[in-house]
């Protein structure tokens, strides 16, 4: 028999989880499951989609961007390199003259074609130039260093924003060469970094909505990992944020990292549950679970319909029906 001292509102709060795990679908994709939650994922997922394996055996990846040149880049951040995956070829090294110390992590092509990099250790964005030559864009505000760029994204007027959590750091929130007090979301533009909120702890993923309304940012926080969507003027800064989904409270997941958002406006986020799928009004539809936790997801191919994936030390991808938008 239960206590009858336990809050009206922890029981309510079970008896809601309980019942959202009865009316959940379980079903296999290959090498993972679904979980579904609601009957909008049919229109997202293919009846015989599966998750595949392209490789394994990398140190721990992430930041995947697909090239309009028909090829995948992703980040292994172990082996401090940035690999190349053509779906005919196969792997190979991505050449970047310089050397990269604990990273990098996410990556993204301007719209001149050219590749960004959050160079996570080295705790500045560059820029590879055409020439192959690096710019830094940013590696200090205020005159003070910042943290550990984690992941970015552009807007289609050229507009960069970037997270900058503490990740990269060894002691992070504590470690004794954190110069900034807090963690940020920055925006850079023509050669300006300026910051657009400091209000998470642990900034990460983040994703625009396809009409770039709204950006998504993802919250990488033990305590309160959720997804804040801030609307955005058109000089580039927020006007508002707020609580779009609260992960632990609907999936029990403890952090999130990178997303994505598909032409319809559903979000993807990795998560310590997998791959969590949100409808454009932060309606939970369903979870992709797989053997490794997924860290970040590209779209990629042709026609934009495949989630290329970075787990930890696998690079996976699945087929969807909705093309992903092009942020």
């Amino acid at each position: 028999m239960f206590s009858r001292t336990i809050p009206k509102a922890i029981w309510l709060t079970a008896f809601i989880l309980v019942e959202a795990a009865c009316n959940q679908d379980h079903r296999s994709i290959g090498l993972g499951k679904v979980i579904q939650s609601d009957q909008e994922l049919n229109r997202i997922l293919p009846k015989d989609a599966k998750l595949e394996k392209l490789r394994g055996g990398f140190g721990l990846l992430e930041g995947p961007v697909w090239s309009p040149d028909g090829f995948l880049l992703f980040s292994d951040m172990r082996s401090h390199i940035i690999h190349k995956w053509i779906p005919e070829a196969g792997l190979s090294v991505f050449p970047v003259k310089t050397r990269f110390r604990r990273g990098p992590n996410g990556l993204a092509f301007d719209k001149e074609g050219r590749l960004t990099i959050c160079e996570h250790g080295d705790r500045r964005v560059t820029r590879l130039e055409m020439n192959g030559s690096l710019t830094v864009l940013a590696e200090r505000y205020g005159g003070k260093r910042l943290n550990s760029p984690n992941d970015l994204v552009y807007r289609s007027d050229g507009l960069l924003y970037f997270t900058d959590p503490p990740f990269g750091l060894p002691g992070r929130d504590t470690d004794p060469q954190k110069e900034l007090p807090f963690s940020g979301i920055f925006l850079f533009s023509e050669g300006k970094l300026e910051l657009v909120s400091d209000e998470l702890n642990g900034p990460n993923g983040l994703a625009f909505s396809p009409d770039e309304r709204y950006l998504y940012v993802g919250s990488n926080n033990e305590q309160k990992p959720i997804v804040m969507r801030y609307e955005v003027v058109p000089n580039g800064t927020f006007s508002r944020g707020e609580v779009f989904f609260h992960a632990a409270s609907v999936t029990r997941a403890d952090w999130l990292d990178g997303m994505k958002v598909d032409l319809q406006g559903n979000l993807y986020v990795t998560s310590s549950r997998g791959i969590i799928i949100i409808s454009q009004t932060g309606k939970h539809l369903g979870t992709i679970e797989g053997p490794e936790k997924p860290l970040n997801l590209a779209w990629g191919d042709s026609d934009g319909k495949t989630l290329y994936i970075t787990a930890e030390t696998g690079l996976y991808r699945m087929p969807l029906k909705i093309p992903g938008s092009r942020h």
